[in-house]
C-alpha cells in the first residue's frame, strides 16, 4: 500500500534489478555485476548540453563510453561549444533555438557530417522523443524545459531531471502523467539526488521531514540594508558552486532553495509542512531525511554536480568518479542557521505560491524568470527582484484546477507583467 509501500515505489515506478538473494560475498557481488553490465548501456539526450548540467552529463559520458552513448542533443546558444560536442558524441539529431542558429551551426560543422539540425520548439520536442534514446536528461533552463520534459515523458523516456521550473510550474500534472505512462524520474539537482539517496529502502510511513540545505549564497552575513548596491558581478560570485548565470542569481536570492521545496514537494509526494530550509554554508551536506524515529540520514560529497549526475543516470549503481571524500578533520566543523526570509523574501513568496497553488507557482516562476534576466541586464536592482514578484503574484488571479494551457498561460501572463512593470 502507499502508506507502507518503500520509497523506491513512491513517486515513480524506478527500475532496479532483482532483490533476489545473490550467493554471499565477493563471488555473489561480482555475478550481479556482471548481470548489471550486460543490460547497462543506455543512449541519451541531453537538453540543455552547453549549460553546466549538460557539460558535466557529457564528461560522465566521456569517463565512461561503454556505459553511456549519445543519440541528441539541444542548445539555446553557445553554438561553438554545440558543434565540438556533435564532432566528438556524434549524435544523429540537434536542436537549436531558432533558424538562424541552425544555419549558423551547420558552417561550423565538418563536411561529411551526419547530424542531423533542427530548431525551434518542434525541435526540441524532436531531441525529446528522440527513437534512438532511452533516457532524456532536462537540463534547459527555465520554463522552456517544461514542454519538452511532457513529450520525453509522453514517449516513455526515463527521465533524469535537472530542470526544476518543470515540477515548480505542472507539478501535479507531470507527476500524474509520469505515473500513468510508467516513467521514471530520477532528480538530478543536489539536495533532491540526495534527499532520493537518503529515502531509498525505506518506508513512506517512517517520513518525518525532509531537510533542504541552503549554502546562503554570496550575501549571507551581507547587511540588508547594503543589498540595493550588489552589482551583477557580486550575485555571481557564488562562494561554492559553478552553474549558470539564472540559477546562480536565484541562489543569490534563495529563491532557487523556494523553487527546490515546490520540485521536492511533487517529486517525493509529501506535503508542504514536511520540508524544512536550513543553511548549511559548507555545502558537504546536500540534504538530509528525518524519520519518524529521531533517526536523520544525511548524503555528503563535495560540491560537485557530476556526483548526482552520475548517479541518476547509472542508478541503481554508482560509478566510479574518482570523487575526492571530504577531508572532514580539515573541515573541522559544520554550521547550520535557520533562512533570514527578511532579508531573502523570495523564499517567503516561494513558499505563499506553493500554499496557495493552482497557477500561482507558475505564476512565481515566470516573474522571477523575467526579473532575474532584467538584473542580468542591469536594468533593475537587486532588490527589486522580490518586489516585481510579490507585485506580480498580487496582480494574478489564479485557476485552483490549472490545465497545461492555463499553466502555460499564466507563465506568459507572468512574463509580461513583470516585462512592462515600471522601472
Amino acid at each position: 500500500s502507499p502508506e507502507s509501500g518503500h520509497f523506491r515505489t513512491m513517486f515513480v515506478r524506478v527500475f532496479a534489478p532483482s532483490r533476489g538473494n545473490p550467493k554471499p560475498g565477493p563471488q555473489g557481488q561480482d555475478s550481479l555485476q556482471a548481470k548489471l553490465n550486460k543490460t547497462s548501456m543506455k543512449t541519451l539526450s541531453i537538453l540543455g548540453a552547453t549549460g553546466s548540467i549538460g557539460t558535466n552529463a557529457l564528461e560522465v559520458v566521456r569517463r565512461f563510453p561503454e556505459r553511456f552513448a549519445v543519440a541528441a542533443l539541444s542548445a539555446k546558444s553557445s553554438l561553438d561549444t554545440l558543434a565540438k560536442q556533435i564532432v566528438e558524441f556524434d549524435p544523429e539529431l540537434v536542436s537549436v533555438f531558432d533558424e538562424t542558429g541552425a544555419a549558423r551551426l551547420k558552417t561550423l560543422l565538418p563536411a561529411g557530417c551526419r547530424t542531423d539540425i533542427v530548431h525551434g520548439r518542434e525541435g526540441y520536442r524532436q531531441t525529446a522523443e528522440c527513437a534512438a534514446a532511452d533516457t532524456v536528461v532536462t537540463a534547459m533552463v527555465g520554463a522552456a524545459g517544461l514542454e519538452p520534459t511532457i513529450a520525453a515523458i509522453k514517449a516513455g523516456k526515463t527521465i533524469c531531471l535537472a530542470n526544476k521550473e518543470t515540477l515548480v510550474m505542472a507539478g501535479d500534472y507531470v507527476m500524474s502523467l509520469a505515473r500513468d505512462r510508467q516513467v521514471d524520474i530520477l532528480p538530478i539537482d543536489s539536495e533532491h539526488s540526495a534527499v532520493f539517496q537518503c529515502l531509498e529502502g525505506n518506508r513512506r510511513r517512517d517520513l518525518a521531514r525532509i531537510l533542504l540545505t541552503a549554502s546562503g549564497g554570496p550575501f549571507r552575513t551581507r547587511r540588508a540594508e547594503s543589498f540595493g548596491k550588489i552589482t551583477r558581478e557580486d550575485a555571481l560570485d557564488h562562494p561554492n558552486w559553478s552553474m549558470g548565470p539564472k540559477i546562480t542569481i536565484d541562489s543569490a536570492t534563495l529563491m532557487n532553495k523556494g523553487l527546490e521545496v515546490i520540485e521536492a514537494k511533487h517529486l517525493f509526494d509529501v506535503s508542504l509542512e514536511q520540508i524544512e530550509v536550513v543553511v548549511h554554508p559548507q555545502s558537504i551536506i546536500h540534504s538530509m531525511v528525518a524519520y519518524r524515529d529521531g533517526s536523520v540520514m544525511a548524503q555528503l560529497g563535495v560540491p560537485d554536480m557530476k556526483g548526482a549526475i552520475a548517479y541518476a543516470l547509472s542508478y541503481p549503481e554508482r560509478l566510479p568518479l574518482g570523487q575526492p571524500v571530504p577531508d572532514f578533520a580539515d573541515l573541522g566543523r559544520f554550521d547550520f542557521e535557520k533562512p533570514d526570509l527578511e532579508r531573502f523574501p523570495c523564499l517567503s513568496l516561494a513558499f505563499d505560491a506553493v500554499r496557495r497553488g493552482g497557477t500561482y507557482p507558475a505564476v512565481l516562476n515566470a516573474a522571477n524568470e523575467a526579473a532575474v534576466a532584467l538584473f542580468l541586464e542591469r536594468q533593475i536592482k537587486f532588490t527589486e527582484i522580490p518586489a516585481l514578484i510579490s507585485q506580480t503574484m498580487r496582480r494574478h488571479t489564479a485557476v485552483a484546477t490549472p490545465k497545461l494551457e492555463e499553466i502555460m498561460a499564466a507563465d506568459r501572463w507572468a512574463w509580461e507583467t513583470v516585462a512592462g512593470a515600471p522601472a
